[in-house]
């Protein structure tokens, strides 16, 4: 007899023990059901991991808090289009502004991307001298380039450049590969040609952009020494290339996050569609 009243206390208090589970758990959900009708999705979030964390044994809660889960990201997926759509206009007029001053370059046999090069600062422009030169390609990725042309081969693999009051920069040392660095001899000159792609050239030509209305040493390093002081319109055209890159690359990074966010409505209404019809 003991033994049959101990055995219906035991389920009296093990069922009174998920009782309570249940009711914090539907008391979290019901919290987060409030945070996503005032538009606190991230606080909606935090409480429907908290849920799946604290009560894994909570199928039906667990089960409504998926769903809910799904409807706080397709909110999270239509703001996120709605601010690319606010800012996409605004940078494609700075950006139709800014590139009315470059020449647009594509070869179709070798290029997979076109890239923007300032027109001052085109190959058939400047043949025949030392420069430090600029572009940026479709995607917002920009590069910085040195150009030495002399009788003397420099061999040269990086360049420092600074300002009268002591500060500087450095690109990358890019090591002779015929490609990113590549040299060609004709009639007693040669030419050689580095390309500093992304972080291999960003701090020098954040530098030169940052002071393009100071004297800039340039110092062509890795090979024999070479001093030069970089052109007043090499700067103008590197400031302006810096500025059309970052807008650029605005544009890209915009139309991936909504095309991304578009995605994923598409993904969660067939996973909603999915639970109804499971209901049914």
């Amino acid at each position: 007899m003991k033994s049959s009243i101990y055995m219906i206390l035991c389920a009296v208090l093990l069922l009174t023990a998920c009782n309570q589970e249940t009711k914090k758990a539907e008391a979290r959900l019901e919290k987060a059901r409030m945070m996503y009708e005032q538009n606190e999705y991230f606080g909606a979030k935090n409480e429907i991991d908290s849920i799946r964390t604290l009560y894994p044994k909570e199928l039906k809660v667990q089960q409504q808090a998926l769903k809910l889960m799904r409807q706080v990201e397709w909110k999270e997926a239509e703001r996120n289009i709605a601010f690319c759509d606010s800012l996409l206009p605004i940078r494609q007029e700075e950006f139709d502004r800014l590139k009315k001053d470059f020449t647009f370059e594509k070869d179709s046999l070798y290029d997979d991307l076109g890239k923007y090069v300032w027109k001052q600062q085109t190959i058939e422009r400047n043949l025949e001298r030392c420069y430090v030169r600029s572009g940026v390609n479709e995607r917002g990725e920009i590069h910085l380039a040195s150009v030495y042309y002399g009788s003397n081969p420099l061999q040269h693999t990086g360049i420092k450049v600074s300002t009268p009051d002591g500060l500087y920069a450095e690109t990358a040392a890019i090591p002779y590969d015929g490609g990113v660095n590549y040299r060609f001899a004709n009639l007693g000159f040669t030419t050689e040609v580095v390309t500093y792609n992304g972080e291999n050239g960003i701090n020098a030509l954040k530098f030169i952009a940052d002071n393009a209305d100071k004297r800039i040493r340039t110092e062509y390093t890795g090979g024999k020494p070479y001093i030069m002081y970089i052109a007043d319109g090499d700067k103008k055209a590197i400031a302006a290339t810096y500025n059309l890159a970052m807008v650029l690359s605005d544009l890209v990074r915009m139309h991936q996050e909504k095309e991304k966010s578009e995605k994923r409505i598409e993904y969660l209404r067939g996973k909603l569609a999915e639970g109804e019809n499971a209901k049914q």
